[in-house]
């Protein structure tokens, strides 16, 4: 095992949980942090959500977003995934000298219409400049502040057998978009990124259906990467049909043609939800009632197995261990 950082540990994916494990919880664990959810509530303020975030991605401006738009919907989604409403934003900058100002301000600009749209508030920020090679371009770190809406938080360790796995929409869209972007690749048809704020969805399922245990957005590591740590978390085994998972045909192609699966792909503009068993139609109905829960589906349910065990079940009838990401697929996605 490597003494040093590596791009893999910035992956989501296995090697991003052992540097969480074997270092950060093993210096700053409590039991707030070890829920290892996408946001945490504050014990002394109850009902207050707070979630944090940072941005690397390259290029910075893609089809479908940039870094500015990325980074309040990345955040909103984070604090929206423990059932609760975002409300404000703190924003920090690290700048690279030599960065063109027109650049800036685009993301700036971005960022305001996205979290206009999102209904969210930038509070308070800062701005670092280093040396050119000092950083790349643009960095930006966020903080989410939003309320609960329930009476108690959303979190991964809630999860039950029977459960039904639903995903809100299209996968991997994100990821391919940012790499073909990155690398001046086109496809027949125009691939663009998901990113979107899910909160608008999110209440509007919490308010229809009764029994939502566990929402997550499938981000770095993508859709098996999340479910299986959605699987640790609630010591659940999960069964996933492949032949369910909603991918666009040009998003499968261009996977295909750069030789990755985008099951591993990022999305920044999907959620996964897992609702009590028996209420997988009426949940779909909500989503797909909402402009960014169109393409819902249900991929699979969840059963008494052995925890943290992901099984795809292939189109041909196999069935085949869903691993979490090993590597790094796409480095500086989100």
């Amino acid at each position: 095992m490597s003494r040093h950082v590596l791009l893999d540990h910035g992956s989501g994916g296995r090697a991003s949980y052992r540097m969480i494990k074997d270092i950060f919880l093993r210096h700053l664990e409590n039991p707030i942090l070890s829920g290892l959810d996408d946001a945490a509530c504050i014990e002394a303020w109850p009902g207050t959500v707070v979630s944090t975030d940072t941005f690397t991605v390259d290029p910075l401006f893609f089809p479908g977003g940039d870094i500015g738009s990325l980074a309040v919907h990345g955040t909103v989604n984070d604090v929206a995934m423990l059932g609760a409403r975002p409300m404000y934003l703190t924003c920090g900058f690290v700048l690279e000298e030599g960065l063109p100002l027109e650049d800036l301000e685009a993301v700036v600009r971005s960022m305001g219409r996205a979290a206009t749209e999102a209904g969210v508030r930038v509070i308070s920020g800062d701005t670092k400049v280093v040396p050119r090679g000092a950083a790349d371009k643009m960095f930006i770190n966020t903080t989410g502040i939003g309320r609960l809406l329930l009476d108690r938080p959303l979190s991964g360790s809630s999860a039950k057998p029977g459960d039904a796995i639903l995903v809100s929409g299209n996968l991997g869209d994100h990821g391919l978009a940012v790499m073909a972007s990155r690398s001046g690749l086109s496809f027949e048809t125009a691939v663009k990124s998901d990113s979107a704020p899910l909160n608008g969805l999110i209440e509007l399922l919490l308010e229809r259906v009764e029994h939502v245990h566990v929402l997550r957005d499938p981000t770095r590591g993508g859709l098996a990467t999340t479910l299986n740590e959605i699987s640790a978390q609630s010591g659940v085994e999960m069964l996933v049909r492949e032949a369910e998972l909603p991918v666009r045909p040009a998003v499968r192609e261009g996977c295909s043609l750069l030789g990755l699966d985008p099951l591993y792909l990022a999305n920044e503009g999907r959620l996964v939800c897992l609702v009590g068993s028996g209420q997988a139609a009426e949940a779909l109905d909500v989503l797909r009632s909402h402009p960014l829960g169109t393409e819902a589906r249900q991929i699979g349910e969840a059963s008494a197995g052995e925890a943290g065990r992901v099984v795809l079940q292939t189109a041909i009838g196999g069935k085949r261990f869903l691993s979490m990401l090993e590597g790094e697929q796409l480095p500086r996605i989100c």
